[in-house]
């Protein structure tokens, strides 16, 4: 084989999320109750706009969690097997090769073509000069420097051509499929589309969609032959480090809430159900964690874990594994360090349906405890497990983002936005100031932050009892 398969803990619990999402949606279509408010998060114009943004983000986190080894150039099978590549690439970076390979000697700006510190550069006739170097990538198909405006600006518009021809597409296959009654034409489907008319809000996805495909266009046609983005101290494109870092960043949103519920909603059912000492070693419990500042948890948890690391060397098989394993141990402290505000939560909802009139009935007909909670109290608080895991879903990227400034989050050779900001840190004392980087981090973590709160609210309303019309 060309290459041979990696699956890393985080790539398999990707997988286990995505079929746990598959099924919830498979059963949710099936039971009316949940279908409901669905209904209501898919009339919100706003919601459905964000979504179109997280779908996005969510693609390239999956292309960058299929990771393999490329077969070494020459390599053979033999008596000792094919030999790979110890380096472990995922489809992402293969989609995105021009930005990986293309690595300067240092910082540049964006759009540049010289270096932006000065270089000792040694001339023919044996003489040093300090100047600004011409890099070795970025508009290397030019003629002149005085070319480059003119090929950004056709690049430009050749991307714009590309991104409304296939939106075009894309509104023509909506229009077609939404045509409902005979007789009905495609262009009467896409005026209602157009003026707002149809009952899922097709013009606030398609004007999301448009600017995703714009987006990823201009990277395309740009990305190859400029630095978008500009360039880090070590020459690597600051663009594809913000695009590998979004991976990072829905890891610890994700993962932390499938640490964080099994906690919140077993402790905190049957604290609420049983009461009594159960209900007071429960609060025990997170009263005391909740008493303990989680940085020092996280501090202590992490210092540990790299004790371990760096005495069992010899366990991880290349730098991925590592990084991944850092990752993983990240996620389970923040998972465990937060679910005691769900529990409360959950706690007191329990309590309120433990005295109602179907429960009370099923505990005097004699139908077991394990029964109850799982037939009649998990699926009525389940609402408020769904708000708040996609509520959390935002404060625990900025949390990514804080710990990694601080240096006990992800391992300093991943890339995220955390480590991007802190690595922005020294550049931004510099003189003239490297702010390309920092504002890299800060536009890709606002824009998943930003849609995933619109998302939020939406879902709050629609699923939120009280906020019911």
């Amino acid at each position: 084989m060309p290459f041979k398969p990696v699956i890393l803990w985080t790539d398999a619990l990707i997988y286990l999320l995505l079929a746990v999402t598959v099924a919830y949606g498979v059963y949710a279509a099936r039971h009316e109750h949940l279908r409901w408010p669905w209904r209501q998060v898919r009339r919100n114009p706003l919601a459905m706009a964000a979504l179109v943004v997280l779908v996005a983000y969510v693609v390239v986190g999956l292309a960058d969690s299929i990771h393999f080894r490329m077969r070494l150039d020459g390599s053979q099978t033999g008596v000792h097997g094919t030999i790979y590549s110890p380096q472990v690439l995922s489809a992402l970076d293969l989609l995105c090769t021009p930005l990986r390979t293309h690595v300067e000697q240092t910082y540049s700006a964006p759009f540049a073509l010289h270096a932006f510190t000065p270089q000792l550069v040694r001339r023919p006739d044996g003489s040093h000069v300090l100047e600004y170097p011409r890099l070795r990538f970025a508009g290397a198909g030019l003629e002149t420097p005085a070319d480059r405006a003119r090929d950004i600006a056709v690049r430009s518009l050749q991307a714009a051509v590309e991104s409304l021809m296939l939106w075009a597409a894309v509104v023509g296959a909506i229009a077609y499929w939404q045509v409902r009654q005979p007789g009905e034409s495609a262009r009467a489907v896409f005026a209602r589309m157009r003026r707002g008319q149809t009952d899922t809000p097709w013009r606030a996805m398609l004007a999301s969609l448009g600017v995703v495909i714009l987006i990823i266009a201009a990277v395309a046609n740009l990305g190859a032959e400029y630095h978008i983005l500009g360039t880090d101290q070590v020459g690597q494109d600051v663009l594809f480090e913000a695009i590998k870092s979004i991976r990072t960043g829905l890891l610890i949103g994700t993962l932390t809430t499938l640490v964080m519920l099994p906690f919140a909603l077993v402790m905190g059912v049957m604290a609420g159900y049983f009461g009594g000492r159960v209900d007071d070693v429960i609060q025990y419990i997170y009263t005391t964690l909740s008493s303990i500042p989680s940085v020092l948890l996280i501090v202590a948890g992490i210092l540990s874990l790299d004790l371990y690391m760096a005495n069992h060397a010899t366990s991880f098989d290349n730098i991925a594994q590592r990084q991944d394993v850092r990752l993983l141990s990240l996620c389970i402290i923040l998972g465990v360090t937060t679910w005691t505000g769900l529990c409360r939560l959950l706690r007191g909802e329990t309590m309120k349906l433990r005295d109602m009139d179907y429960i009370q009935a099923a505990i005097a007909l004699g139908v077991r405890s394990r029964r109850i909670m799982t037939r009649h109290i998990i699926p009525n608080v389940m609402h408020i497990v769904l708000i708040n895991v996609v509520l959390n879903f935002s404060g625990l990227v900025l949390a990514e983002a804080v710990l990694s400034y601080i240096g006990v989050g992800v391992d300093p050779s991943m890339n995220s936005w955390g480590n991007m900001i802190n690595g922005a840190r020294m550049e931004m004392a510099r003189d003239p100031v490297v702010w390309w980087a920092l504002a890299a981090a800060f536009l890709f973590m606002f824009t998943l932050v930003l849609a995933a709160n619109l998302f939020a609210d939406a879902v709050r309303d629609a699923f939120d009892p009280r906020m019911r019309k």
